[in-house]
């Protein structure tokens, strides 16, 4: 085969190739002895029939299958020889084909950049730190004690007020008719909790058991049932019971309801739990710093293929909470075109860091092990306290899913192995401070 690189444009490699008809003919013969082997002729054993016969039979059906064969052949060659490393499948056209002659085809693909590593013994990167106040303690105490707390029937015939729970039947309407989801038995609501529609638990208050109401609301704007949304509801509701709750005393015996010695011991397990939180959070920042750093330091020209594939990702996401109401408050206080710019944007800085830190990985051979996907999937479970086992079985079940969790399992490792060669000096600042995270 001979190869003719062409002239190329920034990271778009061009090549031209020709294939002796010599070395195709080969090829098809050896397709046609292939299928010859595995075919009977009528009045002939297996592999026993005239060459001409053959050719004549098998011909059409090896020529395809030998061209298509020895063209990626011829492809991969040229990728291997010239070290290309594409970022995606070459766009090959076939120029010359001619029976009996010299097989002619161009190839075209798109390249990743050279990049050259720095030193990254010479970051510089201040880590985050901040210690755990007793208030903060108190805090998670308290919230806990409140999520468990009893309630109490009302036993007193009197009018509902802030801080009550209702327990109630409602049947919401718009225009007259029912509703999706508008209908509830045996509800208990707290008054004062905000939980329902904005309005609603207000018109409850200073009603007794065995009161019904008529409730009006307006759905917001921003509703997550988007055929609800901005739209006037009535809902027929009957007050079935009145409850308060308990007060939950936090001393040893509750301390001990979960499972700690006592009150100390309690407080000491939840200090470290909120002392992984901030952990997390200071990690968090430190990784932030290192990519601006990355993407402040490194020039590299951008593989526009990759661009567009991750811009096209984050507009379907965009286009999707616009159509759900789901935008959030930035997004809504900006112009479109200014949105997209910023988009695009980021795009351009998921790429280039990507492509970098796929760069150090390879440097540094990092690769991923089966303890770190335990931990990663762990890590996942953790955010659904009381459902673990129900997390642990969907990753045993979705394997696809745990091939998701590869890339940013892979990319902690990549940070970490930089973050390990970089000078790090910590910085004590407030819990405030450990989690404001600039909208950039």
């Amino acid at each position: 085969m001979k190869v003719t690189e062409e002239k190329s444009k920034g990271l778009v490699k061009k090549f031209k190739a020709v294939i002796e008809a010599a070395d195709f003919e080969k090829e098809v013969q050896s397709h046609i002895q292939k299928l010859a082997k595995t075919t009977k002729l009528p009045g002939f054993r297996p592999g026993k029939a005239p060459a001409a016969m053959i050719n004549q039979k098998f011909r059409g059906a090896a020529v395809g299958d030998a061209l298509e064969e020895i063209i990626q052949k011829s492809v991969n060659e040229i990728i291997a020889e010239n070290n290309l490393r594409i970022t995606h499948e070459p766009n090959v056209k076939l120029s010359k084909f001619e029976e009996g002659k010299d097989i002619e085809f161009s190839m075209e693909v798109e390249v990743l950049p050279d990049v050259k590593l720095s030193d990254f013994s010479k970051i510089k990167l201040e880590k985050p730190m901040a210690e755990v106040p007793e208030e903060e303690i108190n805090k998670s105490l308290e919230y806990v004690a409140q999520s468990r707390r009893e309630t109490e029937v009302i036993s007193q015939n009197r009018a509902s007020k802030k801080g009550d729970i209702v327990v109630i039947d409602f049947v919401g309407t718009i225009n007259g008719e029912e509703f999706k989801g508008g209908k509830g038995v045996d509800y208990p609501l707290e008054l004062g909790s905000n939980s329902f529609i904005p309005g609603f638990e207000d018109q409850l208050i200073g009603l007794k058991k065995g009161d019904k109401k008529d409730v009006k609301v307006k759905f917001p704007e921003d509703y997550h049932a988007k055929d609800l949304a901005s739209k006037d509801a009535v809902f027929a509701v009957e007050i079935k019971e009145l409850r308060t709750l308990k007060k939950v005393e936090i001393n040893d015996e509750f301390a001990k309801s979960l499972g700690a010695k006592d009150l100390a011991d309690l407080k000491k397990n939840v200090a470290e739990r909120i002392k992984q939180d901030y952990e997390a959070a200071s990690k968090m920042k430190l990784k932030r710093a290192l990519l601006d750093i990355l993407d402040k330091d490194y020039k590299i020209e951008l593989p526009q293929s990759l661009v567009d594939a991750e811009y096209d990702g984050i507009l379907k996401q965009y286009e999707h909470a616009k159509a759900n109401n789901e935008l959030d408050d930035y997004e809504k206080s900006k112009k479109e075109k200014d949105l997209l710019k910023e988009y695009k944007e980021i795009a351009e800085r998921r790429v280039k860091l990507g492509i970098i830190l796929s760069e150090v990985g390879a440097k540094e051979k990092v690769q991923i092990t089966s303890d770190d996907l335990n931990k990663a999937i762990m890590n996942e479970a953790r955010k659904y306290p009381g459902q673990e086992k129900a997390v642990f079985d969907f990753y045993l079940k979705n394997k696809n899913a745990v091939e998701a969790l590869k890339a940013p399992v892979m990319e902690e490792k990549i940070v970490d192995a930089i973050i390990a060669k970089a000078q790090i000096t910590e910085k004590k600042v407030s819990v405030k401070e450990l989690y404001t995270f600039d909208d950039k």
